[in-house]
């Protein structure tokens, strides 16, 4: 990992190119989405056959023989390890309950002329949920991103996830059926993307797509985006933790393990004002690393995107983290409360040494689906509210018309808009304003 410090006359340049992320995206890989995209909204089920034939390696004769049903759900569900029953259960109770604090009513008030005014809450119709298949299993990103949905009063739930040569995970199964996932396909890819957003014969079109993929996934999202909705277009997973000494330099560095043995561009920052600690943490990471599964690929994340940064005090490190906005920020402090109010910008908050981020992926509650790449500055988590719209309600009353007609008649002349102002003015008692 690289050491920065913050009274270096170059950290700021330092820091930017050690946090720059900006995927360039290869043009062959928008060109193939595009026309992948463009073949399955021209051709519906033919063309995601041909797709997941080419690309899943699973040959069918219709598309409808990709749907997983109900009882095999079921069948998974009562088949897994007790064990890991108990776990997803328990994860989704907690998911839920978190969600239900998020969920927003329709409200309406009368001003003093006696005018109606009001919000209409109305949850989205349908969604898409995408989850990564194959050699992957992420049964926690089916309960992140389908109990919010259930929650906000989602009316149906399509998850599609591919399922290469016919290799489908039971953990993910067990999940779908525990989150009330209503249709399931075996599909994946920017073709799965394009049948959610455009609809096919057998797949149903949905309102928004939501859920984590590879960068074909990510790319088509991107391109579906404005006929649907989408979550976010996210980058490589990210942690920053704040320390102030006091926290086992054992759990610090597992915890930076925990980000970086996603990928080879995952990041994962240290910051204290304490240099010894950060030299025990870094003993702890040479000492740890060898033992852990994925040791190569967290070497090179941390080599390649890791730091330690040294800071003038705790109020330094925040600065720096809210400069960041990252996705996962722990402030693994003796009090964190203390912290909490200088916080400006983060995906989630991690409070305290015993509150490791790797609780919040699984099951703490709150959503794991986080703004990255600094996105945090104007993002939210996934939650309910992403699954619900807002509509303004409007009544006027006879009384009230005649305040509001007159000022809606001076702004359209003033913009030269006659017949907004003529329709305002016909409600007039006199049936004219002044202009």
């Amino acid at each position: 990992m690289q050491q920065l410090d913050t009274t270096q006359a170059d950290f700021d340049q330092c820091l930017r190119q050690l946090t720059a992320w900006q995927e360039d995206l290869d043009p062959s890989i928008s060109d193939t989405v595009a026309a992948i995209i463009a073949e399955v909204s021209r051709r519906g089920d033919a063309a995601v056959l041909e797709y997941t034939a080419r690309f899943d390696q699973l040959q069918v004769a219709a598309v409808a023989e990709l749907e997983i049903f109900r009882d095999r759900q079921v069948a998974a569900l009562r088949n897994i390890d007790p064990v890991h029953r108990q776990a997803l259960e328990h994860a989704a109770n907690r998911v839920r309950s978190y969600h239900e604090h998020q969920l927003q009513h329709s409200w309406q008030y009368h001003d003093e002329a006696g005018n109606l005014l009001g919000q209409k809450i109305t949850p989205l119709q349908r969604v898409g949920i995408y989850v990564p298949g194959g050699k992957a299993c992420y049964p926690s990103s089916v309960l992140m991103n389908a109990l919010p949905a259930k929650v906000a009063g989602v009316s149906e739930i399509i998850m599609v996830v591919p399922a290469p040569a016919g290799e489908l995970n039971e953990l993910v199964l067990a999940a779908a059926h525990i989150a009330g996932v209503d249709r399931m396909f075996t599909i994946g890819g920017a073709q799965a993307v394009a049948a959610l957003a455009f609809g096919t014969e057998t797949v149903p079109a949905v309102d928004k797509i939501v859920g984590p993929g590879n960068i074909y996934v990510a790319t088509a999202k991107r391109q579906v985006f404005g006929r649907v909705g989408i979550d976010m277009v996210a980058g490589p997973s990210e942690i920053l933790v704040i320390c102030d000494g006091s926290t086992d330099p054992d759990w610090i560095a597992m915890d930076l393990f925990s980000q970086a043995e996603h990928d080879e561009n995952a990041q994962s920052l240290l910051l204290s004002p304490d240099s010894a600690y950060l030299d025990a943490v870094r003993s702890s990471i040479e000492r740890l690393l060898p033992d852990m599964d994925r040791a190569d690929i967290i070497r090179s994340s941390l080599a390649t995107r890791g730091a330690m940064i040294k800071t003038r005090d705790l109020a330094d490190a925040i600065a720096v983290s809210n400069h960041l906005a990252p996705e996962h920020l722990e402030l693994s402090v003796a009090d964190p409360q203390s912290l909490l109010p200088l916080v400006q910008h983060a995906g989630a908050i991690f409070m305290g040494p015993y509150t490791s981020e790797s609780l919040g992926d699984y099951c703490a509650g709150p959503n794991h689906v986080l703004p990255t790449s600094g996105t945090a500055r104007f993002s939210s988590p996934l939650g309910v509210y992403d699954f619900q719209k807002r509509s303004s309600v409007i009544m006027c009353s006879e009384q009230g018309v005649q305040e509001l007609g007159r000022v809606a008649s001076v702004l359209a002349r003033g913009e030269a808009l006659t017949a907004h102002a003529r329709s305002a003015e016909m409600r007039l008692k006199d049936g004219a304003a002044e202009h």
